[in-house]
């Protein structure tokens, strides 16, 4: 639809001379998530990519985990009062079958759309939705330099983010490095959500041959959509949250963090990092 930038005026200045330019910024709208025709989620997304980032926030929340499990998705007409369809809500009508979100479930859907829910009842929520255990056989393992050349891969590949620079990117590789899919977004949650919800809708769920990295940093909520897609390996360039080390310690999901160049930090799950191979990398201690 063409509405994933947008331009707008700016006054440039640089060593002290002013200009007026054009200048392309990334897309932020809102998308409305109802399950049923019932208001689920509101986020603020980039659109496109909005059937995916849906199904996979449903597969993130525990009420899907196949592609036959959603019977569809539709943008739904007439959004607005004088019927002009916004593409900014967009309906998911469950296979027959299907339980539909108890009223608990659904509150919390809602409130994980912004901060989520906090401590032990955030790790109890996960634990009793999660539809695959992280159980990787044979066991994914992963040098420091494999990890370490990710980001490049990752930055290489954002199309839009060369455009606009405010992008967030959330990529999934193969154990040998293979980038698989890419997705970006204005915020990492929708990025990763986008990912998981094409895996969804190819039947690749659960993704445990795979290795999650995020742009940015590693919150509880990131780590909760890995553990949710069955994911072995979460990497994110920036610090992780303590709930995310929690529940990544909790699942067995391997957390890596402030992977910069050829340092990193392993908060969790360290029984898939090849440290002989990487022992030099990983000798400097935590990379700040």
């Amino acid at each position: 639809m063409g509405r994933v930038t947008e331009r707008r005026r700016v006054v440039r200045i640089r060593d002290g001379a002013s200009s007026t330019r054009p200048d392309t910024l990334v897309a932020e709208e809102p998308l409305e998530i109802r399950l049923g025709g019932k208001p689920l989620a509101i986020t603020m997304r980039t659109p496109g990519d909005d059937f995916a980032l849906a199904a996979g926030f449903l597969v993130s929340e525990g009420v899907v985990a196949r592609a036959v499990d959603v019977a569809s998705i539709v943008y739904c007409a007439g959004a607005t009062q004088d019927g002009s369809n916004t593409y900014n809500v967009v309906d998911v009508q469950l296979a027959p079958g299907v339980p539909l979100p108890d009223i608990t479930l659904e509150r919390n859907v809602y409130t994980t759309s912004s901060c989520g829910l906090c401590g032990k009842a955030s790790l109890d929520a996960v634990r009793t939705t999660a539809r695959w255990p992280i159980a990787d056989t044979p066991p994914v393992r992963v040098t420091p330099e494999l990890l370490a050349a990710l980001p490049g891969r990752l930055r290489a590949a954002q199309r839009v983010f060369d455009r606009t620079g405010g992008l967030h990117a959330a990529g999934l590789f193969s154990p040998e490095g293979e980038l698989l899919d890419l997705r970006e977004d204005v915020g990492r949650h929708n990025a990763v959500d986008k990912l998981i919800g094409r895996a969804l809708q190819a039947g690749r769920l659960p993704l445990s041959r795979s290795i999650l990295l995020v742009s940015g940093r590693a919150s509880f909520e990131l780590a909760q959509k890995a553990v949710m897609a069955g994911i072995p390996v979460l990497a994110a360039v920036s610090a992780p949250s303590s709930l995310a080390v929690d529940l990544a310690a909790e699942t067995g999901l391997t957390l890596v963090g402030f992977l910069r160049g050829d340092s990193m930090n392993v908060y969790a799950g360290e029984q898939r990092i090849d440290l002989r191979a990487g022992a030099g990398a990983m000798a400097g201690g935590p990379a700040r």
